[in-house]
């Protein structure tokens, strides 16, 4: 007897990029709102990977879609087998399983995050109907800049639920502070474990007293041989290094893109793989260590429904006040806005 996993349908989960012929299997659609450095980079990413069947793009300049489209449809010899499409037309999102919305103004060297929110809320009202017409039953990742504050306003003017609605919030923030860990510590950035909580930006938490290194708590973590033992000083110059490197990043090329592109495109797998994997994704709170009413990272699952719930994380002392007073920042920064 087949004791292969059913999807949620009773079919077998056909993984991303298997045949659309196939008695019982279901293809995937992604579609990526935007054609600018992160929708392109995120779109070239997750082809490589093989994330979707279909990769439809939708951007307003019809020129810059059509030639991003052709050069990644150039491309499909050398990656696993997919469709690219392309328009400045929303039905292109026709029936997507996933949306990701890149689209929004673009930080400047010397901009924060929240100083991009009223325009880019502004092109959520234009853009978000049309979207949730054409693909009423896709899970919406929203990546735009300030994450947290845009996924809280597309939760208003969408009227989707918040499992089908959430934003890539600190995700890529973790990743950052995994690297500079292990980079420190002198080991593979696999074997760290650590997430930053709250809005993804100058207010974020990096979670010190749940992390660890090979299995080892962070903070009892003693350093290998040549190797110097992560001090408070340490670890505050790797949060501030966390904070920071976007606007280097910035300053020198003028937008962050790889990394945000591989980033989600992990959690574009996680939906479309139904993997049942905890990411530190933007949510609406509920009541969370006493925080309600904002959209901000913790450790949540994520699967083919969407972010599903957050994992209590224990908190230091330290962190709880931390996450409260940037739950404060993101709740004045979204009444600033009329939300």
């Amino acid at each position: 007897m087949s004791t292969a996993p059913q999807d949620h349908d009773g079919t077998r989960p056909t993984p991303a990029g298997a045949g659309a012929g196939t008695p019982g299997s279901r293809t995937t659609k992604l579609a990526i709102v935007g054609a600018g450095a992160v929708g392109s980079t995120l779109a070239y990413a997750a082809l490589m990977r093989g994330a979707a069947r279909t990769v439809a793009m939708l951007d307003v300049n019809r020129a810059k879609v059509e030639a991003e489209v052709l050069d990644l449809q150039h491309g499909i010899q050398f990656m696993p087998m997919a469709r690219v499409e392309g328009s400045d037309d929303v039905a292109v999102c026709a029936g997507a399983d996933v949306v990701v919305v890149t689209a929004g103004a673009k930080q400047k060297p010397g901009q924060t995050r929240l100083d991009l929110a009223g325009t880019t809320i502004g092109l959520m009202r234009s853009i978000l109907p049309g979207l949730v017409e054409v693909a009423p039953d896709a899970v919406y990742v929203m990546v735009t800049n300030p994450v947290d504050i845009v996924t809280y306003a597309a939760l208003k003017i969408s009227g989707l639920a918040p499992q089908q609605l959430f934003g890539s919030g600190t995700v890529l923030d973790s990743s950052r502070l995994r690297f500079l860990v292990a980079q420190q510590c002198g080991v593979a950035v696999q074997n760290v474990h650590a997430y930053v909580a709250g809005e993804h930006g100058d207010s974020e938490i990096p979670l010190w007293s749940s992390a660890t290194i090979g299995g080892v708590p962070l903070l009892d973590w003693s350093g290998l041989s040549g190797r110097p033992a992560l001090t408070e000083d340490v670890r505050d110059e790797i949060a501030r290094e966390v904070v920071q490197s976007a606007y280097r990043i910035i300053e020198g090329k003028g937008a962050t893109n790889y990394a945000v592109g591989l980033a989600g495109t992990r959690i574009i797998e996680a939906v479309l793989g139904d993997e049942h994997r905890i990411l530190p994704v933007s949510t609406l709170l509920d009541g969370d260590h006493g925080i309600d009413d904002v959209c901000l990272s913790l450790p949540t699952l994520v699967d083919r429904r969407g972010a599903v719930e957050r994992v209590e994380v224990p908190l230091a002392a330290d962190e709880l006040a931390g996450l409260q007073a940037s739950a404060e920042s993101l709740r004045a920064a979204a009444r600033r806005f009329g939300l």
